[in-house]
């Protein structure tokens, strides 16, 4: 217990550290943009008074480790900044846009593992046999279709050929509306998950394979033991440690999946928001989102490094 006190309190300790790299690097890349954030956040039309007053205000024409050490300040007080001519909050934006981010990340995740599980499991218990060349040619194929494109087939198919779910309109809460958010997020949560539950597939069956042919599942079938058991209470926690390693990866692919598919399908996340920075000249808000979104990826691998060691017994003596 312990050991995995100590390996736990280590990527904890590590979250500081990751945190102010990633602020230094978005602060670093985004002080090469052309845009001015005083016209910006002024307009075109300001006179060069209101334009020098709004630099002087907010540091803009302090050194730049100044201004990235008062930005690292504001960061760790919840500030991060404001955008538009109405000076808008992004802190308020991103409070507003990053729940429904997450919303779509995971549930495309839970679609991804549980196609994943089921596939990858079968294709390793008739390996070799029809059902596995099945599974194989099909994960392939969802290794190889890009989120976007299966949006727009979607859209095609299920809102346009047949208006079974709808693809764009207001996203009611779920509290509010159970019905309503479940058909608003079933494709874009079904377009993220497919490619992550193909190449999870693979994953797992390989895992699997390498577990059943280890000697103790020999020898619980000389004993008697069920097949089912055997993989229920050893085979799958085994060989399912590899895939939760895997994971990690995949939910940065899957958050950054969710930031296009929510234009696609006009969800207001931050995909959504970073669009509207892009179009709009707003370079702090699109600073903020993209902070956002990254530090939420190292938190998940965080959280992901550790339930690793939790399923892993084997490593907690590292």
């Amino acid at each position: 217990m312990n050991n995995l006190i100590r390996l736990i309190g280590r990527r904890l300790i590590a979250l500081p550290i990751m945190v102010v790299g990633v602020t230094f690097l978005v602060f670093f890349l985004m002080s090469f943009s052309k845009i001015d954030p005083a016209y910006s956040a002024l307009g075109e039309g300001a006179s060069q008074e209101a334009l020098a007053a709004y630099r002087e205000a907010n540091g803009l024409n302090l050194p730049w480790p100044v201004q990235y050490v008062r930005f690292l300040g504001n960061f760790l007080v919840g500030d991060l900044g404001t955008y538009g001519a109405g000076q808008a909050s992004v802190a308020e934006r991103v409070a507003n846009a990053f729940p429904i981010t997450m919303q779509l990340t995971f549930i495309g995740l839970i679609i991804a593992v549980i196609f994943a599980v089921i596939f990858g499991v079968l294709a390793a218990l008739y390996r070799d046999t029809w059902v596995d060349q099945l599974i194989r040619i099909v994960s392939i194929a969802c290794i190889a279709t890009p989120s976007f494109w299966l949006a727009v087939l979607l859209i095609q198919a299920f809102t346009v050929n047949t208006p079974l779910f709808p693809a764009a309109g207001p996203l009611p809460a779920f509290s509010d509306d159970p019905t309503g958010w479940v058909m608003r997020m079933a494709m874009p949560s079904f377009a993220l998950g497919v490619p992550v539950a193909g190449s999870l597939t693979r994953v797992i069956r390989t895992a699997m394979v390498e577990e059943l042919d280890r000697d103790y599942v020999r020898t619980a079938r000389g004993a008697g033991v069920p097949m089912g058991e055997i993989v229920s209470r050893n085979v799958l926690r085994n060989a399912l440690i590899t895939p939760v390693t895997v994971l990690g990866l995949r939910v940065g692919y899957l958050m950054g999946g969710a930031v296009v598919i929510e234009v696609i399908f006009n969800l207001p996340g931050m995909g959504m928001a970073i669009l509207e920075g892009v179009q709009q000249n707003y370079p702090t808000l699109v600073q903020g989102v993209t902070l956002v979104v990254a530090l939420a990826f190292i938190i998940v691998n965080i959280v992901v490094d550790i339930l690793y060691v939790l399923i892993n017994p084997r490593i907690r003596t590292v």
